[in-house]
């Protein structure tokens, strides 16, 4: 997210009907609401405001000070911790085992190449798998979940056309709403599956080597690469993969291609509906008082901050059941994706948005402007 703030912060509005001047600080609160409510799903409704720059009560200024004196360097030890010990646990059950490799036909180029220890089997891969689910949660707890309640909805109220089956085939997908990058861990702790991750994860300390536990997906997302078409195919082989094989690593998709607040459900990308497979919908939310652990408009380091001062953190999951396309959808991926959006959005209580990840880039590049000019006015009133 803030690669893309710094994206179009690179290239701001040049037209005077794009980026008008506000000639006071009232304009530009007005401007701000404005943007926020053409912007619904984006928008930031905690207590801390927009981008999470308050401003703050007195009281809430004493909560954050104390947490970040106790809480904050307990949990942040902590949570390291647990990083480095996984990392440890992976390298050790990796230990003189080759990674398995991915690549399309014809392609030799290194960064072409996909390496995961997803497909490792045996009891080392179990220890991977367990100790993952298992310090996941532990991180989670560290971070204020301390119980995360789920409910399954009655299979007769949401099942499909084909829910029916004597011997129900198994899901080639789990599809789930995005919030935050704590969803990760939560589906990590839940099932452990494969991810969608920027390439550059894969040569992270630490992290880099755990996303190949997890069989992450590697692409370059910051551009249309050469590779585009072949990453494509290898995550619908792999969801092929999953619904055949069952002891192949299940993959986890998140659909609307970014994160929102929490309320809103954008609409699907059909990537995870293409092979036609069965799909698991896991729908998340985050109820808050004060902080919302949502990841939109405001910056890594400020949301791990807030989040670490917050004691208690809240987190429900309604877990769906096996959503079985029609044939129908299954020739129609466009029809399979909106079905299992509108399941969701009924099911999870969430309002559709035909918003994109293009008009999230729009909101952050204006939201950081007219705050710009906000700040200007607060030093010339100091």
């Amino acid at each position: 997210m803030e690669s893309e703030l710094k994206e179009m912060n690179s290239n701001p509005p040049s037209s005077k009907e794009e980026r008008p001047l506000l000639k006071s600080e009232s304009d530009v609160s007005a401007a701000i609401e404005e943007l926020d409510k053409k912007f619904a799903p984006y928008a930031r409704t905690d207590s801390y405001g927009t981008m999470g720059l308050g401003p703050f009560p007195a009281t809430e200024k004493v909560k954050l000070a104390v947490a970040m004196v106790t809480l904050v360097p307990v949990r942040f030890i902590l949570a390291m911790s647990i990083l480095v010990l996984y990392y440890l646990v992976c390298r050790v059950f990796t230990l003189f085992s080759a990674p398995y490799r991915g690549a399309e036909e014809g392609e030799e180029e290194e960064e072409d190449v996909q390496e995961d220890y997803a497909h490792m089997g045996g009891w080392r891969r179990s220890v991977i798998v367990g100790c993952g689910r298992f310090l996941s949660r532990v991180l989670l707890f560290v971070f204020g979940f301390y119980w995360i309640p789920e409910s399954r909805p009655d299979p007769e109220t949401t099942s499909s056309e084909e829910g029916d089956k004597e011997e129900p085939e198994r899901p080639g997908v789990i599809v789930s709403n995005h919030v935050s990058y704590l969803d990760i861990l939560y589906h990590m702790s839940a099932s452990f599956p494969s991810f969608v991750a920027k390439r550059s994860v894969g040569k992270l300390p630490l992290v880099g080597l755990i996303s190949k536990c997890l069989g992450c997906v590697y692409v370059q997302r910051e551009a249309k690469s050469p590779d585009f078409k072949g990453v494509s195919g290898t995550v619908n082989e792999r969801v092929r993969e999953a619904h055949r094989n069952k002891s192949a690593p299940t993959i986890m998709l998140f659909p609307e291609g970014t994160t929102t607040n929490g309320d809103y459900l954008l609409t699907f990308k059909t990537g995870a509906f293409l092979a036609g497979t069965p799909v698991l919908p896991v729908i998340l939310k985050y109820p808050y008082e004060r902080f919302s652990v949502a990841w939109d408009t405001i910056s890594g380091a400020r949301h791990v901050l807030f989040l670490l001062c917050q004691f208690v953190n809240h987190l429900e999951v309604i877990r769906l059941p096996v959503y079985y396309p029609s044939q129908e959808e299954k020739d129609n991926p466009k029809l399979y994706a909106s079905n299992v959006r509108k399941l969701m959005a009924s099911e999870g209580n969430l309002i559709l948005s035909d918003l994109g990840l293009g008009d999230k880039r729009i909101y952050h590049a204006t939201l950081n402007g007219n705050l710009s000019q906000l700040r200007v006015f607060h030093q010339k009133e100091d």
